[in-house]
């Protein structure tokens, strides 16, 4: 079933998101985890490729084993590196078959390993790219796409961010994922933006759960989301007291309340990223009023 057909006719909901391990031998604790989150009863869960596209084989057995075994809707994600036009329909067709629906469109991270990367090289260089040739070449794939609420960090604008938004939900894209954040303030504000654009689809919110201060850095780095000073001080301040435990429990207590005032505020659900564990999603996603 498509995604979005299920977001219309459900109310405020819970997502999730995992990345496939990179060594079968740890698919047993994987699907652990994921059987542990069903009591949560996600709406769907989407699987990332890994960084730069290298587990794809793995992504694509493991939303198999998401839909049929845990009977979780999965949402795969498609990204730009290395694709062709051959194997992205080799890949779709694969999850078709697999009774498998839905994608996410994204440009991709480049690979760690390849200093001289340059998208401009590639077939598909954004993940609009993507959206348009799933919409034309597999017109029964539901497709989502991601959106940036305090700008991608490449964008030379906010303004040329919004553009490209547009452009992408045009091409298809029938619902938005949001790149993690920490004050609601920008995504209210990026909602308001694009309805003013007159781009009325689901913009699911993106909650990351902070569990220590050196994993809040790393992916901070990554992703150029701007954490409050007055959180950022209050992390440093419980890791001096505390460690790593005092930095989980306010990590939690944070995620739980800005997903909380995401709902109360009117987002369509909030979508967790799990970084594959089982217990911090569980405490915020059992504490949630809808």
């Amino acid at each position: 079933m498509k995604i979005i057909d299920l977001i219309n006719k459900n109310g405020q909901f819970i997502s999730l998101e995992f990345f496939p391990p990179k060594d079968r031998e740890s698919w047993p604790k994987f699907f652990e985890v994921v059987d542990k989150l069903k009591v949560l009863n996600p709406l769907f869960a989407s699987v990332t490729y890994g960084a730069g596209g290298g587990t794809q084989d793995n992504s694509l057995e493991i939303v198999k084993r998401m839909k049929q075994d845990a009977g979780i809707e999965p949402l795969a994600h498609l990204t730009c590196v290395g694709a062709s036009p051959e194997n992205i329909s080799e890949f779709v067709s694969a999850l078709q078959e697999a009774d498998v629906e839905n994608i996410l469109a994204l440009r991709g991270d480049a690979p760690a390993d390849d200093k001289d990367f340059d998208f401009n090289t590639q077939i598909f260089k954004h993940g609009s790219d993507l959206v348009t040739y799933v919409k034309d070449k597999h017109p029964g794939v539901g497709i989502a796409v991601a959106g940036y609420p305090e700008a991608h960090l490449e964008s030379p604008s906010i303004k040329e961010d919004f553009k490209w938004m547009k452009y992408k939900i045009d091409e298809g894209g029938e619902f938005i994922i949001t790149q993690l954040f920490f004050d609601n303030r920008v995504y209210f504000d990026f909602c308001d933006r694009l309805k003013g654009m007159g781009i009325d689809v689901p913009v699911l919110p993106g909650v990351l759960p902070i569990m220590s201060l050196k994993s809040a850095k790393f992916i901070l780095s990554l992703c150029g989301a701007a954490i409050p000073g007055k959180f950022l001080s209050a992390l440093e301040k419980a890791h001096a007291e505390g460690g790593d435990d005092a930095v989980y429990k306010l990590g939690i207590e944070f995620a739980t309340r800005q997903a909380q005032e995401l709902l109360d505020g009117g987002a369509p659900g909030v979508h967790l990223y799990t970084l594959n564990r089982a217990k911090a999603c569980l405490e915020i996603g059992q504490a949630l009023k809808f």
